[in-house]
């Protein structure tokens, strides 16, 4: 077999890289900022925006309803309306907005601002359509809230995120590359006997691999838009088009180098992203994916899966009671169900087509019992602040390797500790 090459070979070849990303990324700030300039120059703005989450609130005597837009520029935004304003979850409203005060760096991340909705786009769109399909499909509400968050990235109420996390499964509700890898797979198998069917008769002199990479990528990336550009996604799809393209040269794609090549372009081309929980998170999973493979890369593929779905659950772990704190005495068996999900998720795709997407109910309901008991266990800055230079350091050591693995294995005893 021939073995692959690394992508960088030398130190020149890795300066001209990150010169050409810092390049890139100039001029994406360039543009943002001129945007920014443009988008502040007046004391009001009219926008065009997507609502992504509308709830209700109460202050100070008063209740009224929350919306988190995003404009068609990528600009996200909060904003308040009266508590009679009808269901707009979806909907594109046209706005004028007062952005008092706002910087730049508010201007990439999240902002909040005065508003007055000028109109509503009282159309229904696809992501509506198929919205109100799923949630057709099933009795309990919160059960059609979560095939809308697996299908459509629709926001998860605050209560389901909650007792998910107490799972440890709120990286499978919230679409990612986890999503999407096992999306690609299928369609890659599915469109493989037919593409050879007509190769075989029409043009043998074709490439199957190029050609079935760019149609999977077409309808993945048409996925990605018609889902609003999570930054998980784009960040899986970013790796997916850079893994294809050093795999066709025959260089290495499991590496670190990869996922650095990946992060620094995305970062360069949408400065945004490095504001994004999410992006760093998917970012994080894949680092500790890569990470195993770096040490074990010669196990047979049963001993990776079960390594793999172990060990990133628990150098994850860390990281995810840091930022959230929920935890629960079933929380590890997320490992489980994160293998589970793999069939679960494609076999759930094909019911809810054919009109038997209720099949999982009671499994689902079942779990939001489930995720019912929690509690919170906080870690501080320098325990996580430690974790992470333990996990680079695992990249260049074995050893490193397994005294990250003890560290995150105490670290779960800990957690455990807390909610026995």
């Amino acid at each position: 077999m021939i073995e692959r090459v690394s992508l960088f070979n030398n130190k020149r070849d890795f300066l001209l890289f990150i010169s050409v990303s810092a390049l890139i990324l100039l001029v994406s700030l360039f543009l943002e900022y001129r945007n920014f300039s443009e988008f502040t120059r007046f004391d009001s703005a009219l926008v065009e925006a997507t609502v992504l989450k509308q709830y209700t609130k109460s202050k100070n005597n008063r209740t009224y309803q929350v919306l988190k837009l995003k404009s068609e520029d990528g600009v996200t935004f909060y904003t308040t309306a009266k508590k009679s304003l009808q269901d707009v979850k979806d909907k594109k409203l046209e706005l004028e907005i007062w952005p008092k005060d706002l910087n730049f760096q508010g201007y990439l991340t999240t902002f909040y601002a005065n508003s007055k909705i000028i109109n509503i786009n009282e159309n229904t769109s696809a992501k509506q359509k198929l919205d109100s399909y799923i949630f057709s499909a099933h009795e309990n509400k919160n059960v059609a809230n979560v095939y809308q968050a697996l299908y459509t990235n629709a926001p998860v109420e605050e209560d389901i995120q909650n007792k998910f996390s107490n799972l440890g499964v709120s990286h499978i509700v919230a679409i990612s590359g986890f999503h999407l890898a096992i999306l690609s797979a299928l369609l890659y198998f599915l469109l493989k006997p037919i593409y050879k069917y007509a190769q075989n008769r029409l043009f043998p002199y074709r490439n199957s691999k190029i050609d079935l990479f760019i149609i999977v990528a077409s309808v993945l990336l048409a996925y990605m838009f018609f889902l609003d550009s999570p930054p998980s996604l784009v960040r899986s799809f970013g790796m997916f088009v850079v893994g294809f393209a050093l795999y066709d040269r025959g260089i290495e794609i499991f590496s670190m180098q990869t996922l650095l090549v990946t992060i620094l372009l995305l970062l360069a081309f949408f400065p945004r992203l490095a504001f994004s929980l999410g992006f760093w998170l998917s970012a994080g999973g894949v680092f500790y994916i890569f990470l195993f493979l770096l040490h074990f890369k010669n196990l047979n593929l049963f001993w990776q899966i079960i390594g793999i779905s172990v060990l990133v659950y628990l150098f994850m772990l860390p990281v995810s009671l840091f930022i959230f704190q929920n935890f629960s005495i079933y929380h590890p068996f997320s490992i489980i169900l994160a293998i589970l999900f793999t069939p679960f998720y494609p076999i759930s795709i094909l019911l809810h087509m054919i009109g038997f997407g209720n099949v999982f109910d009671a499994f689902l309901e079942w779990l939001l019992v489930l995720g019912e008991d929690g509690t919170k266990v906080a870690l501080n800055l320098y325990i996580f602040l430690l974790h992470v230079a333990l996990s680079l350091a695992a990249i260049w050591s074995r050893n490193g390797m397994w005294v990250l693995t003890l560290f995150s294995g105490s670290i779960f005893i800990y957690a455990i500790y807390n909610v026995a």
